[in-house]
């Protein structure tokens, strides 16, 4: 049974990941804000807050976030608030918004345009600026450092990275929003393939992406009248780990752990949608979550096969719930990660009604 003050997500809509897409960000999120309105009669008057993820360093530009605003439109006038992150911690804030007990409706974005840089040069420099930033460590090297570790300490193998990339691929194939649709997906040939960064091949590496995710969440009171099959919010839970990857243990990660502990545990999830760009980091993320071999994780691709940075968080937590809107399940998972190396993890398990 629900008490009206239970928020559930309601209603989903992101963007197909695309290498470039040449709609500005606004226009992304315009498109996607409407498409999820759409979906449950809702307009935009009838919002209560809103909020948006996005990056200055991605878009180039300072205060890239405000033109965005548009989105949700300029009159009547809006309560709103932006974070510079994924948009996953964007729903994080209007679901905290909406516990203060006077918002009915709110609004999660994110969006990102990896396409406008070189995220090899832009990504070195969330890392510190004394020690690590001015080597210009890339991504993909500190996750083939964190492979490594994995790989030597027993914990993985290189089959068993990419086992996890063909499995991804082939998810993909069915989802036409998923940028990396038709690529290889043996596991022997991609075996074969050279080295990007050992332990690290191409498969191993998320793609470069564009695009944009809008999630739409209501109190009881109004999503039982607006949807058939709410998927409640049963707990949502953020932590945070040192930032310095020289200070962890990169094989696990105790900030995933506690949050889902925190969001109310792994019991029962049936589907677990995990931002994982690169293979090893599911492993991790699997292993620190207690995942069971029966959890169907990533059935959407994941993003190993689309990768639009701001967005991705967002993407899992709609994926996860749309498993429960229109996929009939009863409890999922989403998850999405900040920082270098898994340094923030957020979760959000959801629940349908019985």
């Amino acid at each position: 049974m629900r008490n009206d003050s239970d928020i559930a997500v309601i209603s989903t809509a992101y963007l197909p990941s695309v290498r470039r897409n040449e709609l500005t960000e606004t226009e992304m999120l315009i498109t996607v804000v409407d498409e999820a309105l759409d979906k449950v009669g809702l307009k935009r008057s009838d919002i209560g807050f809103s909020c948006q993820g996005s990056c200055d360093y991605i878009s180039g530009g300072t205060f890239s976030f405000v033109p965005n605003l548009d989105a949700m439109g300029a009159w009547p006038p809006i309560h709103e608030s932006h974070v510079e992150m994924d948009g996953a911690w964007a729903l994080y804030e209007a679901w905290v918004r909406m516990r203060h007990g006077d918002v009915e409706i709110a609004v999660a974005m994110g969006s990102g345009k990896s396409s406008t840089g070189d995220p090899a040069e832009i990504h070195p420099l969330e890392l510190d600026p004394y020690y690590l930033a001015p080597l210009g460590v890339d991504p993909v090297s500190l996750a083939a450092l964190q492979a490594r570790q994995l790989i030597d300490t027993g914990k993985s193998s290189e089959r068993e990275l990419a086992e996890i990339a063909a499995r991804s691929r082939r998810a993909a194939a069915d989802n036409p929003r998923q940028q990396v649709r038709s690529a290889e997906s043996d596991v022997d040939k991609l075996l074969a393939e050279p080295y990007v960064r050992s332990p690290l091949r191409r498969s191993d590496l998320p793609p470069i992406s564009d695009g944009a995710s809008c999630v739409v969440m209501a109190t009881a009171r109004r999503a039982r009248d607006l949807v058939e099959r709410p998927a409640w919010i049963a707990g949502l839970d953020h932590r945070s780990e040192v930032h310095n990857p020289a200070l962890r243990d990169l094989t696990d990660s105790p900030s995933t752990r506690l949050a889902a502990e925190k969001a109310g545990g792994v019991a029962g999830v049936e589907v677990a949608e995990l931002m994982a760009p690169f293979t090893a980091q599911e492993v991790v993320l699997r292993q620190a979550l207690g995942l069971g071999d029966d959890v169907l994780v990533n059935p959407s691709g994941g993003a190993l096969t689309g990768n639009p940075l701001m967005s991705t968080g967002l993407v899992r937590i709609a994926e996860a719930a749309e498993q429960i809107i229109a996929g009939g399940r009863n409890r999922t998972l989403g998850h999405a990660t900040s920082g270098p190396l898994l340094q923030q993890n957020l979760v959000c398990v959801l629940e349908g009604d019985i």
